[in-house]
């Protein structure tokens, strides 16, 4: 295949989900060598592609063809964004094929060239997969699912309407209450915040800081008043996408605002904040004037921000699927860089940050709202990736959003829509949010895992820990591939996990999967026909929000080899955390 042909692949995709409306660029060969040693084996129902790594890539483009002459097509999983993946391996089970080629990208519109295709080799077809914790010292885990999280705009916390009979704002107070003390989130990002009264945002950071939260404060959008177009709006709530009518008199309003945080929290809390320069400059929808307008309304708000303080961290745009990076490094008045992706991990941007902090503001399984993947197991193994890809690289990784109290496009019409959250209206559990709680059980010593077998690292992952209550390790199985969201009984894997340890030991398991904390099949097996549960319905699914564990804890006695070994029947999607600690 041609440098050309790979090319236009790459940029029909880039067009095709709509990733960047706004000129991102045409697709330009990067100067980086082409992936080394690209192998791609078949194991049961998938195909594992993996490659050398290539120094300064930040992610990697896979693509398949029928044969070795083309023409190769960029793999596409459904995920609806960015069709690359920070390193291999992948799995590849929506469309197997016989080659694949690996391209590395400098950015997300320059392609190196292609690999030498790699004709598909038979591998492993056991269905079976081996795990082994290493005897240790081990390096601290990076505890990366606490930094942040999203929410709808904060002023949804002071709405006394109900959705589904339940009341808004209170039941917002309680999520963000329960994810961080069952998470340790330590941040909340929300749109909209200048588009309220000092007195409202008053009223919303006095909650969001007595929850144990900071706010990232992210500038937008317009005040009617200082708009220059205000028919210009997004969302159902109408927040203003235009530049101001007067540069001056924005900077002036920014200003009061600025000095109104400080007076009233301190300039020591205000201090530790992050400052976040609207959300997705680079999508019209998000943004009615130029580019350069934009880059002028950084300028602005960053000049007055560094006017009240030298040390606050100022960032933006938060731009759509991973564009506009360079523009950010090359400024020396962004602080952070600020991005998002959806539907796969996200990419290796350190290789363009300078040592500026990377912060994925916005993450998920899909940018698409309403969709009930959403709501799915899928989603929970999704996020153990995306954590997993992300610890030690990235310095936050935002799921998007806390709470199904969610109105962009309108509130929701029934209980499982799809909605973004993490919780339900009702504050229900959903899978992704028990995949948060099982990472949170992990300890603090991680210890190197080696993983062997059909689907290794590319379906079936683990993260294993060490505290002075024994090992922990998280186990999951999932794919890339949505078409998969329901199941696909040939990825089900049984996994071996073994790990270090003398004498007895006590082994507790906990899962997610079809029959595991998945709230949206507990919800139809109470009969799910009607929009909203009644109120029996409610209360039987309130009292069953808990993730038990799988099966009774049994002591198991370690081998002569000083290990001790549990096997899994792990289903895809699935996950399993597996504790192993000292009896007695």
């Amino acid at each position: 295949m041609t440098v050309a042909s790979a090319q236009e692949s790459w940029a029909r995709m880039m067009g095709s989900g709509g990733a960047q409306d706004r000129a991102p660029g045409e697709a330009r060969v990067a100067d980086l060598p082409a992936p080394a040693d690209v192998r791609a084996v078949a194991g049961r129902e998938q195909v594992t592609v993996s490659w050398d790594p290539v120094p300064g890539a930040i992610g990697y483009a896979v693509y398949r063809a029928a044969s070795a002459d083309g023409p190769f097509e960029v793999a596409d999983w459904g995920g609806g964004d960015v069709l690359a993946v920070p390193h291999g391996p992948f799995a590849d089970t929506s469309s197997p094929a016989r080659f694949y080629a690996v391209a590395a990208l400098a950015t997300v519109t320059a392609l190196g060239p292609l690999s030498s295709p790699a004709a598909v080799v038979e591998g492993d077809t056991s269905a079976q997969v081996e795990i082994k914790i290493a005897d240790s010292p081990g390096t601290p885990t990076h505890r990366v699912w606490q930094e942040m999280v999203g929410s709808e705009h904060l002023s949804h916390l002071l709405s006394p309407d109900l959705t589904g009979g339940r009341p808004i704002g209170l039941e917002l107070r309680d999520a963000l209450a329960r994810a961080q003390a069952e998470l340790g989130l330590r941040t909340v990002r929300a749109h909209g915040i200048l588009s309220d009264s000092f007195d409202t945002v008053d009223a919303v950071y006095d909650q969001v800081l007595a929850l144990g939260y900071r706010p990232v404060v992210e500038l937008g959008f317009m005040p009617r008043d200082l708009a220059r177009d205000p028919s210009r709006t997004v969302f159902a709530y109408e927040g203003i996408i235009s530049p101001p009518a007067d540069w001056d008199a924005y900077a002036a309003h920014l200003r009061s605002f600025v000095d109104h945080l400080v007076d009233r929290y301190g300039h020591d809390e205000v201090a530790r904040w992050r400052f976040e320069v609207w959300n997705e400059a680079n999508l019209s929808v998000f943004w009615s004037g130029t580019p350069a307008e934009y880059w002028r309304l950084y300028d602005v708000t960053s000049a007055v921000l560094k006017e009240k303080e030298r040390s606050f961290s100022v960032g933006g745009p938060a731009t759509a699927a991973v564009g506009w990076i360079e523009e950010q490094r090359a400024r020396d008045n962004v602080d952070f860089l600020s991005t998002h992706v959806y539907g796969t991990a996200p990419l290796d941007l350190r290789p363009l940050a300078d040592g500026k902090p990377l912060l994925w503001t916005e993450w998920g399984v899909t940018a698409t709202h309403g969709h009930p993947i959403n709501d799915s197991v899928f989603a929970a193994a999704f996020l153990l990736r995306g954590m997993r890809s992300a610890a030690g690289r990235v310095d936050a990784l935002a799921p998007w959003v806390i709470s199904d109290h969610f109105e962009e496009l309108g509130r929701p019409e029934r209980l499982m829509h799809g909605g973004f959250g993490l919780l339900t209206v009702g504050n229900l559990a959903k899978p992704k949010y028990w995949a948060l709680r099982l990472l949170d059980r992990l300890g603090d010593v991680e210890l190197l895992v080696a993983v062997t077998g059909d689907g290794a690292g590319s379906l079936v992952e683990a993260w294993a820990t060490r505290s002075a209550g024994g090992i922990a390790a998280l186990v999951w199985n999932g794919t890339l591939d949505q078409s998969k969201a329901g199941g696909a009984a040939g990825l089900d894997r049984l996994v071996r996990l073994s790990a270090p340890a003398t004498g007895d030991q006590v082994v507790r398991i906990w899962r997610v999967d079809a029959r595991h904390g998945d709230v949206a099949a507990r919800w139809a097996a109470l009969g799910g026909g009607a929009d909203w549960p009644d109120d029996d319905q409610w209360l039987a699914l309130s009292a069953d929000d808990r993730l038990d564990e799988a099966e009774p804890a049994r002591t198991v006695t370690a081998g002569p080899d000083g290990t001790v070994t549990v096997e899994l029947d792990l289903p895809n999607p699935g996950i399993a955390l597996v504790e192993i600690h000292p009896a007695g």
